[in-house]
């Protein structure tokens, strides 16, 4: 069948009655005073229809961390070496290219002579 070219607002309206939004019929309980859905247990409680249904679980309170980095003074970060200077540091950089070449030692950085110590 196909779909005709128009309608009216009457149409439109009658097709549209039954998008309205339903509002939640919730109750409130008679023994705790919660608020429920019909036919459904008391969370609170456990109970349901005069039957108690599950022991509900006992809330414990959990500190309130807050998100984000720590707002704690960091410890400074000392490395016990970093003051000190090795024995054969002056002796590498003293080589140069020359010293490289004369001892015919392989270059470390793989572009040629330079650099990659």
């Amino acid at each position: 069948m196909s779909i005709r070219m128009r309608h009216t607002r009457g149409h439109t309206g009658n097709r549209r009655s039954h998008h309205a939004l339903k509002g939640i019929q919730a109750i409130q309980d008679k023994e705790s005073g919660n608020l429920r859905l019909p036919h459904r247990l008391d969370e609170a409680t456990g109970m349901y229809r005069g039957k108690q249904i599950f022991t509900p679980k006992v809330k414990t309170k959990h500190e309130s961390k807050a998100k984000g980095p720590s707002t704690a003074p960091a410890e400074k970060h000392a490395h016990e070496h970093a003051q000190e200077i090795h024995a054969n540091a002056e002796a590498e950089s003293s080589k140069g290219i020359s010293g490289k070449v004369a001892t015919g030692g392989r270059p470390k950085a793989r572009s040629g002579f330079g650099g990659g110590v």
